[in-house]
């Protein structure tokens, strides 16, 4: 199985910064698609981002397309999500997930972080 650990949530205000990372480990990284969903409260869990396993091709929610960007870095088994100008409704729960190339659904999830955006 593959194990992923999410850091980099916290407090920030509108129009601020921040990046998350996400780290995996327990099988090869270089294997899986990547992806970013969150969950606001009293929300269905949405897709944000996602890499393929290259990271030759990225895709994103129209909400927060020209202010997230994700890349990887396989040498260090690591996802990240730099997440620039903000809003109070970004603030929800981010989950990294891995998709087994060839999969029609992510196969592992990490336990979340959260993430506060104050207006």
């Amino acid at each position: 199985q593959v194990q992923l650990v999410e850091s980099g949530g916290g407090l920030v205000q509108a129009g601020g910064s921040l990046r998350l990372s996400c780290v995996a480990s327990g099988r090869t990284f270089s294997s899986y698609h990547m992806g970013w969903f969150r969950q606001a409260p009293g929300k269905e869990r949405e897709f944000v981002t996602a890499i393929s396993w290259s990271g030759d091709s990225t895709y994103y929610a129209d909400s927060v397309k020209g202010r997230f960007t994700i890349s990887r870095d396989n040498a260090k088994n690591t996802v990240y999500l730099q997440m620039n100008s903000l809003k109070p409704e970004d603030t929800a729960v981010y989950y990294c997930a891995a998709l087994k190339v060839g999969a029609s659904k992510p196969d592992y999830w990490g336990q979340g972080t959260q993430v506060t955006v104050s207006s």
